[in-house]
């Protein structure tokens, strides 16, 4: 199964482009889709869940939007992910956070979702480097913070 994700958001144009690709496989799509205006025709569909737990465990592949929190979370469970930018992001912060990423071996980075179908192929067959999150120390920071403010 490939499940898709949107996250909390919109993200009509990749709705629409996972849409465009259950149409023309045997393999089982669902689409998270948020808060968009797109209703999938040829895929399962969903707009919010209380979790997407269950959607992950029977995921081959996962795409999702480019949104830090959904990203991580889906790398930190080991799936094979094709991130997608959202142009409509007012900063183009994704681009940053999926840059990295791929650079680091996480994921792959589809660019334009005319290559979805070939970026999907590729997560399936890549030797993916294990996500690990930095190590935090925003504990350390705000302790010095509320230090210096006594």
């Amino acid at each position: 199964m490939i499940f898709v994700t949107v996250g909390t958001t919109d993200f009509d144009a990749l709705v629409a482009a996972a849409d465009h690709l259950a149409a023309g496989t045997d393999e089982s799509v669902v689409i998270q889709i948020g808060h968009g205006e797109v209703e999938p025709q040829h895929a399962q569909w969903l707009r919010f869940a209380p979790s997407l737990e269950p959607y992950y465990e029977q995921a081959a592949v996962v795409v999702t939007h480019g949104g830090l929190g959904t990203v991580t979370e889906v790398l930190r469970r080991g799936l094979r992910v094709v991130g997608v930018s959202n142009p409509d992001r007012f900063d183009r912060h994704q681009d940053q956070i999926l840059q990295v990423l791929e650079q680091a071996g996480h994921l792959v980075w589809c660019r334009d979702l005319a290559e979805l179908p070939a970026a999907i192929q590729q997560a399936r067959q890549a030797q993916f480097i294990p996500y690990q999150p930095p190590a935090s120390h925003i504990h350390q920071v705000i302790d010095r913070f509320l230090r210096d403010l006594a």
